[in-house]
């Protein structure tokens, strides 16, 4: 090798030292900064004549382990979700309040049992009837606050949601615009390897709000899906979007059968060159901060929401219903056989039960006649009462009793082997086949709402909708349960005279001590048994919890509490296990000080070392000059 071979090789020396030490600098200034990769130069050797080799400089290399950031990624997206859903259970938790603390459903519930209480042994006292409605109030008022903290919840979901669709627009545009940098740079050098740890932080933020996956290509470039295989961002990003309501109530929800017709925002996705992709109801976006919101806004806490609105009418009901058997149809009838049953006061919601049995099979029959104001809502299902073991059948009485019997009469009477008629004014009249003996009328009842607070009977409306009667009604809007407590109220008639707490009658006028009334609530609140909605997260539908207005409420605030701890300790694991990867991934790529100033030595003597060699080449070169 000659002495120019020797210079020149020296000479690649001194240049690839002189990049390295550009780099460790760079990995030193950035030791600190948020996503900044480690780098260091690509060397290979390079032939110099016949017996020596150069260095070249083949680009810059970012030490970045490839698996530990997927999985990073993917646990960036389980640790967003766990403490989304983590801190909006323990705000719940909050709104529904500990079992031992005052202020709280249950303890507002033991209030009013203990006032009514108060009442039955002291029912002449004006303070005892004054404080039983005045404990009744704050129940009220209690459940309206709980409305109100859950419909927060719910608003505070939805703002989340518009937020995190903010940030993921950024995200996936910056993303597609460092896309297209890359593809016009074609290089490795340390600008490329800058945009790339720029576009991997974009890509870690997109992963805290849903779950995602990359392709890379030849140019560097990324593609980013959905893990359900959906492309979000390519060399263009698509748009997503998201249309906020301004108030959420209980009755602003997400239908999932029938996306069109929900009230509460949605998350489309807008490709590039057209066309279009609803996210949720396709169950898009199933980790990540996204996936938490829409969780909590369309299921928790609407099942929240439907756990007191179940409580506050099954209270209402417990003390307002009243259930009067048919009385038997008279002989001339015969040989038919049935029961006529009053149907004064019934309201839309009320049911009409008629058991009967077919002979031909033997199976008795429980039907749950309700009634319907609004035929848009008809046929409804047998999941619409609580009776697992019913056959439920809507029957428009908007027309009055001649219609009602031609729809019963059509509904049943083939099917049924059942006869219908109105006898007079508002009796109906069920009746079997007679001689044919095809079935018999085993029972017949009518349920009512009572509306008046001196109508002779203990049932009254202690508890109104809004000042209105609580009568389970179903419309178009949805059922008159959704939202109760967040509207229900104390009747009226009560605040003025709370007299009424006692007085069920004033022709002729309930004798002074008389504890019907008060002992009848007790009764109800207390001891009496009912069924619940499978829609607040306990019981089945063919199992549906059945037990006291005590039982229920402790059985939802225990749930609660536990899901609320297993959300805590969800969200304490996941991020151990996020905490734990990141520390692997900053070791394996982050900046450590002292392996930089270590290198840097080493890079000193190595330059010293080159700059020795040219100096004694320039020697040689001086003696041969010299010489000539």
């Amino acid at each position: 090798m000659g002495l120019s071979q020797a210079l020149s090789t020296a000479m690649s020396g001194l240049r690839a030292t002189q990049a390295a030490i550009s780099l460790v600098g760079s990995n030193v200034a950035n030791a600190e900064t948020p996503g900044y990769v480690r780098k260091s130069i690509i060397q290979v050797a390079g032939m110099t004549g016949d017996y020596g080799s150069s260095v070249l400089l083949n680009g810059v290399d970012r030490q970045l382990d490839q698996y530990l950031q997927t999985q990073l990624r993917t646990e960036t997206s389980g640790a967003a979700y766990a403490d989304i859903r983590s801190t909006f259970l323990q705000n719940l938790q909050n709104v529904y309040g500990n079992p031992s603390e005052t202020g709280t459903i249950e303890d507002s519930f033991n209030k009013l049992l203990t006032a009514f209480q108060g009442l039955s042994t002291s029912p002449d006292s004006q303070s005892a009837r004054i404080g039983a409605v005045s404990a009744a109030q704050t129940m009220a008022q209690t459940l309206n606050a709980a409305t109100q903290g859950i419909q927060n919840l719910r608003a505070n979901a939805e703002m989340g949601i518009n937020d995190s669709i903010v940030t993921a627009n950024n995200a996936m545009a910056q993303i597609a615009f460092i896309n297209n940098q890359l593809q016009n740079n074609g290089k490795t050098d340390a600008a490329t390897a800058s945009l790339l740890d720029q576009r991997d932080q974009y890509i870690t933020q997109l992963s805290s709000l849903m779950d995602i996956r990359t392709v890379v290509n030849d140019l560097n470039q990324v593609t980013v899906f959905t893990n359900s295989g959906v492309q979000l961002v390519g060399t263009e990003a698509a748009q997503l979007t998201f249309n906020p309501q301004g108030t959420i109530t209980p009755n602003t929800l997400y239908n999932p059968t029938d996306p069109t017709k929900s009230n509460v925002g949605t998350i489309s996705i807008n490709f590039p060159h057209g066309g279009s992709y609803d996210l949720v109801s396709t169950k898009s976006i199933r980790s990540g901060k996204i996936a938490a919101y829409l969780e909590l806004r369309d299921n928790t806490l609407v099942k929240a929401q439907a756990q007191i609105d179940q409580f506050a009418a099954s209270m209402a009901s417990a003390l307002s219903d009243k259930t009067t058997a048919g009385t038997a149809a008279p002989a001339s009838v015969l040989p038919q056989a049935g029961y006529d049953l009053d149907l004064t006061g019934l309201q839309s919601g009320n049911v009409i039960h008629v058991s009967y049995k077919n002979n031909t099979t033997g199976v008795t029959h429980n039907l749950s006649i309700l009634r319907v104001d609004d035929p848009s809502v008809l046929p409804l299902s047998n999941t619409t009462t609580l009776d697992p073991n019913d056959e439920v059948l809507g029957i428009d009485f908007s027309a009055g009793m001649a219609s009602v019997v031609t729809q019963l009469n059509a509904a049943l009477g083939t099917s049924a082997n059942l006869q219908f008629s109105n006898p007079s004014g508002s009796t109906l009249r069920v009746l079997d086949d007679g001689a044919t003996n095809r079935s018999d009328v085993l029972a017949a009842s009518v349920t009512t709402t009572m509306s008046s607070l001196t109508s002779g009977n203990p049932q009254f409306a202690l508890f109104t909708d809004n000042g209105g009667l609580f009568t389970g009604a179903i419309t178009a809007n949805g059922s008159q349960q959704t939202g109760l407590a967040g509207r229900i109220s104390v009747n009226l008639g009560l605040l003025g005279d709370p007299s009424r707490a006692v007085i069920l009658s004033t022709s002729p006028l309930t004798p002074a001590g008389d504890t019907t009334r008060s002992d009848f609530v007790l009764t109800q609140l207390q001891s009496g048994n009912y069924r619940y909605s499978p829609q607040t997260g306990i019981g089945t539908t063919g199992a549906p919890f059945t037990g006291t207005l005590t039982n229920f409420v402790k059985q939802f605030i225990s749930q609660q509490g536990e899901a609320a701890t297993a959300a805590k300790q969800l969200s304490e694991g996941q991020s151990v296990v996020l905490n734990t990867l990141q520390k692997k991934v900053t070791d394996a790529s982050g900046v450590n000080i002292d392996d930089e100033l270590a290198h840097l030595l080493a890079l000193q003597n190595a330059y010293s070392a080159n700059a020795r060699v040219m100096s004694s080449i320039k020697q040689m070169y001086d003696t041969l000059i010299q010489a000539m």
